[in-house]
């Protein structure tokens, strides 16, 4: 397999592995949801998140990953803003008004927004095959969508949840611009600030916090299904990019919908198996999917975390281990090979 497969099949996994963890999450949520308010439970959920990577950073080899700059700042700014807040507290408003698995299954809003703003807003570019498999993945989850209405506290539960997907399909494209920092220390930062701002906004709401056993399951929760779940998520996008990524992660509702069935008693029948089938053929067409043509590298001199490849030709005065992260250059280069829009590779069509 080359470089390029290798690549594309490790973002796939990641971002699958990603979107199951967070597919979890959302029946848990729905489960644990009434033994708390919505602020207070967005609030110990990223709590959750941000300890639980604080506890692992220890376990961490230094100088794997490139540190936080304050350029970044601004952007780390607006993501905790639009994922770590506004996201999570539409979601939760919209699942104190909707079944879990219709919850779950409106969240594949997600994958057309992320790819919409990503190739008509941020540049990147997808191939009619990449189109394909994405568009399939997204047909399923209308499927996934399709089913009887509801009155006005579902409609605005759903539109609750659909404002949640515009925020996060922004927050994942913004992320895109931090993939090259440490996704650990990204995510720990925006946990811990959105779960502090969260629980501030709930003890002056009078929230109250919730049983200490539904306490636990809460933190628990936001450590799996967004502290690791996002991490996952940042380095997926690293390797495949915000559009393929979000395809991938367009199949969290089916993995939501699937776990309402034991956790909340509900119902999946032959739509939502079908719909899942047809995801799963979306997938594996976007995996297959190969993109090459000639294209210019401009000589950037930047920080990340990489190996010693075809772009990171450069000697070390001592020995390193791999992947490592420092100030690097490339000098200009022109080749035609297979590629994804990792970070040597985000041009335009």
């Amino acid at each position: 397999m080359d470089m390029p497969e290798a690549r594309s099949l490790r973002g796939a996994l990641t971002g699958l592995s990603a979107a199951v963890l967070f597919g979890l999450s959302t029946p848990v949520a729905k489960w644990l949801l009434p033994s708390t308010g919505p602020f207070m439970m967005a609030g110990l959920l990223y709590l959750g998140a941000g300890f639980g990577l604080t506890l692992a950073a220890p376990l961490r080899r230094a100088g794997r990953e490139s540190k936080i700059r304050r350029q970044d700042l601004p952007t780390l700014a607006a993501m905790v803003a639009l994922g770590g807040i506004a996201g999570p507290l539409l979601l939760l408003f919209g699942l104190a008004r909707l079944p879990g698995s219709q919850a779950s299954l409106l969240l594949n809003l997600e994958a057309p927004l992320t790819i919409g703003f990503a190739v008509l807003v941020f540049g990147e570019s997808l191939s009619r095959r990449e189109l394909l498999g994405a568009g399939v993945i997204v047909l399923g989850g209308a499927a996934l969508s399709a089913g009887p209405g509801g009155g006005s506290s579902q409609l605005s539960g759903a539109l609750a949840v659909m404002g949640a997907c515009t925020a996060w399909a922004l927050d994942n494209n913004l992320s895109q611009r931090l993939a090259l920092r440490d996704p650990v220390a990204v995510t720990r930062v925006k946990a811990l600030v959105a779960g502090v701002v969260n629980v501030g906004l709930a003890i002056a709401l009078g929230e109250r916090l919730p049983p200490a056993p539904t306490l636990g399951g809460m933190l628990l929760t936001g450590f799996l299904g967004y502290g690791l779940s996002i991490v996952l998520h940042l380095l997926a996008m690293r390797h495949v990019g915000a559009a393929r990524q979000g395809a991938y992660f367009a199949t969290a509702p089916f993995v939501g919908a699937l776990a309402s069935v034991p956790i909340l008693d509900e119902r999946v029948g032959a739509v939502e198996l079908g719909a899942g089938g047809i995801m799963a053929v979306g997938a594996v067409i976007l995996l297959r999917a190969r993109h090459d043509h000639l294209h210019e590298h401009r000589e950037l001199e930047h920080d990340h975390a990489h190996v010693h490849d075809a772009h990171h030709a450069h000697e070390h005065d001592d020995a390193v281990k791999e992947p490592h992260a420092h100030v690097h250059r490339h000098a200009q280069l022109i080749h035609d090979h297979s590629h994804l829009p990792d970070p040597h590779h985000r041009h335009r069509h």
